[in-house]
């Protein structure tokens, strides 16, 4: 492994990581930053679309506003790179906390895999599609 396929690793961790800040975050502008403005993604394996960074936006936003908290997590990740594109498998893990009529609150754990290729952008590495593979998922705790 030399220097430069450091550097890439290191920033496609970065945009992985960014991605999921946004998600947390709800910060819309953060989240299309880190695909390319052609990029495609399949969120079907939890119920979603497969489309546009767009698509998946508008899906998300209703869902992550109703939810008191997320932590989205990536780890495990393995890239395997090839010049200026990238294969990369992260496993995730995604606690999100709603609130019941009573206050309380209702945390339902999702384990997924990102399944995602990379391209090498003007402005750095970015995703260019990503497909969730559904794990499982917990009941609320």
């Amino acid at each position: 492994m030399n220097l430069a396929s450091l550097s890439d690793r290191v920033e496609i961790q970065e945009q992985l990581a960014r991605y999921c800040h946004a998600l947390d975050l709800k910060d819309w502008p953060a989240f299309r930053a880190v695909f390319t403005p052609d990029a495609l993604l399949d969120y079907s394996a939890f119920g979603g679309p497969a489309g546009s960074v767009k698509d998946i936006e508008d899906f998300l936003t209703p869902i992550l506003n109703g939810l008191h908290n997320s932590h989205h997590m990536v780890s495990t990740t393995q890239i395997d790179l090839d010049g200026d594109e990238a294969k990369v498998r992260s496993a995730a893990l995604v606690p999100m906390t709603s609130l019941t009529a009573n206050g309380t609150e209702s945390t339902l754990v999702s384990g997924l895999w990102y399944e995602d290729h990379f391209a090498r952008t003007q402005d750095g590495w970015r995703i260019r599609s990503r497909k969730q593979t559904k794990g499982w998922t917990s009941s609320p705790i």
